[in-house]
């Protein structure tokens, strides 16, 4: 009966043998759910989500005041009388500030690998993991199992370069790995972080990409990584670095993509267009210009 359904999770049904795993990576029980004291219920402390959205949690509250918990949580019994999240924290968090002091649950027997891995994949299957908490969960989970990235991207259903370019995050300074938590930075940008080879001007350079696209970005920490006779100033006095900022600076006031070429002693400045209405705009509004 065991099986897992979805892309991801894809061992979890050997892993449970006679457990069955919902698409959403919920665990489904033959066994009917029993309400349980919240007073009895703890969280997972190696649970790789650690961000919870404000916003959605109100309303998951609001909901469960109205209509109560529809979906019970999936706990196992520990040795000390209490029992251990291992799917729904999110819905027993909303249930204990929605005043509720029971709440319907799922019991399974698991042992700490299967509890890392199916915390892993429901969060992954419910996409509400931040890059950094995912790249915590990964390591946690190999750790925790003892597995290679190969094995663990198996595992989770996920390709090995998504799990090594996750776990490449982790490289990071904490400062910058906050950035990326919070979303300030994209796991993207993050990526072009790591490409600057001189990590005492990564926060500098962190600052500078959130304004940027990520291909800008890579550009970006390409050019921090040139030599300082390849970022003298030219005979105009114009070094990359301004002109980056510059590009990025008329992309904001136009709406559009703005590249400047920069030679010994000529250059050129690109604009793109986007349609032939467009193209008229700009002819027009360049028609006024006085140079």
């Amino acid at each position: 009966m065991a099986k897992t359904k979805g892309g991801l999770g894809k061992g979890l049904g050997s892993l449970f043998g006679e457990i069955e795993v919902a698409p959403d990576g919920t665990v489904l029980s033959n066994e009917p759910p029993r309400t349980l004291p919240m007073t009895r219920i703890e969280p997972n402390a190696s649970q790789p989500r650690k961000v919870f959205d404000a916003e959605a949690m109100q309303e998951l509250t609001e909901s469960i005041k109205m209509h109560g918990l529809i979906t019970p949580i999936t706990v196992r019994r520990q040795e000390n009388g209490l029992y251990q999240i291992i799917a729904g924290e999110r819905r027993w968090r909303a249930a204990r500030s929605a005043g509720l002091t029971e709440i319907p649950a799922h019991i399974i027997e698991a042992t700490d690998e299967q509890v890392t891995e199916l915390a892993m994949v429901e969060n992954l299957q419910r996409q509400d993991l931040n890059p950094i908490e995912e790249a915590e969960g990964f390591e946690n989970l190999m750790q925790t199992c003892g597995l290679t990235q190969d094995e663990a991207a198996v595992r989770v259903g996920r390709s090995r370069s998504a799990v090594a370019n996750a776990l490449r995050l982790l490289s990071l300074e904490t400062p910058l790995r906050e950035m990326v938590a919070d979303g300030r930075l994209t796991s993207g940008h993050a990526r072009a972080l790591l490409a600057v080879k001189d990590s005492d001007k990564r926060l500098d350079a962190a600052e500078k990409m959130q304004n940027m696209t990520v291909r800008q970005a890579e550009s970006f920490a390409k050019r921090l990584n040139r030599k300082p006779k390849e970022t003298e100033q030219s005979a105009e006095g114009f070094n990359v670095d301004y002109l980056a900022e510059v590009e990025h600076s008329l992309e904001s006031c136009l709406g559009r993509k703005v590249t400047i070429m920069q030679g010994k002693n000529a250059g050129a400045l690109t604009l793109e267009f986007y349609g032939s209405d467009d193209l008229e705009r700009l002819i027009q509004a360049l028609r006024v210009l006085q140079v």
